[in-house]
């Protein structure tokens, strides 16, 4: 969790709590790494970390959206902010896509 935090706060993100939720919590296989940040200011924000050697595609995109729609009904509450941590390249049309529907990438 500590390089997750490190990550964070080289962005500029601090916050006062940072929860990790499985996966198998939610009902997925997928392997990502979940967080529910609580910042200074007292607003949720949904962490996704995702390590893998393959692009990030459109598909991928959409398989994003139902994990955080499974979140939200998880924890019973919307987020302000989505975050989405990736050490992979990224297809520009999934950038565009993230981009459109709330998502930051670092």
């Amino acid at each position: 969790m500590q390089p997750i935090i490190d990550i964070l706060q080289k962005n500029g993100k601090i916050y006062k709590k940072l929860d990790e939720i499985k996966p198998k919590e939610l009902g997925i296989r997928n392997k990502i790494r979940i967080f529910r940040a609580l910042d200074m200011n007292g607003y949720f924000t949904a962490v996704f970390a995702v390590s893998q050697k393959s692009r990030l595609l459109m598909k991928d995109v959409r398989k994003f959206e139902e994990i955080y729609i499974k979140l939200v009904h998880y924890c019973d509450h919307e987020f302000k902010y989505r975050l989405l941590l990736i050490d992979a390249p990224i297809c520009s049309k999934a950038e565009k896509a993230f981009k459109s529907a709330g998502w930051k990438i670092l």
